[in-house]
């Protein structure tokens, strides 16, 4: 329904352009943990530990692009977050945690709160361990111990990079074909 009280321009422009930023943003973190992956395999600095030098924050620049590479680090970051609490609310297990307007009772709403926490409070271990950032983000995340593992690192960064691949390839041509068929209306 609200695809069709869309405005024209919304429709077709908005909803592609917005889907190829998505595609774009996801096309990115694959070729930053695919980067990450050959560090790690390369350089034992790539490991996600702590900041071994004392930069202080403004005069050393974590990104090798320098403020794009910041700018862009943030914005993944964001676009990891918003990814995490929509594939966590897709789930089967917790779609009944989703709220109800005006009528979501208190236990739902603290269950919400406790899975929101737990999201943002794994999200800076989660992007330092694939590589996307090397700030630590107002705490020394780097002192898990687990993080200096280099088989647990490696097959987390090699997990998200395979999985995230698969469910480009899997979803995004079935997708493009349905709206393809959709648009020329060769409904069979």
């Amino acid at each position: 329904e609200l695809r069709y009280r869309a405005s024209p321009w919304q429709r077709n422009l908005g909803y592609p352009l917005a889907m190829l930023g998505l595609l774009a943003l996801t096309g990115i973190s694959v070729l930053i943990v695919c980067f990450h992956v050959l560090e790690l395999l390369l350089d034992d600095a790539a490991m996600p530990r702590g900041i071994q030098q004392d930069a202080s924050l403004g005069q050393v620049s974590f990104s090798i692009f320098g403020s794009f590479g910041a700018a862009l680090q943030v914005v993944l970051i964001f676009y990891l977050m918003v990814s995490s609490v929509v594939g966590f609310y897709s789930s089967p297990l917790f779609t009944r945690l989703l709220p109800e307007w005006q009528d979501t009772p208190l236990t739902k709403i603290i269950g919400n709160c406790v899975s929101l926490l737990v999201l943002s409070s794994a999200l800076p271990v989660f992007s330092r361990t694939l590589g996307i950032t090397r700030f630590d983000l107002l705490g020394d995340f780097g002192r898990f111990n687990w993080l200096g593992n280099f088989y647990i690192v490696f097959l987390y960064n090699m997990g998200f990079a395979g999985l995230t691949t698969l469910c480009l390839v899997k979803r995004v041509p079935w997708a493009v074909q349905a709206e393809l068929i959709r648009a020329f209306g060769e409904n069979e």
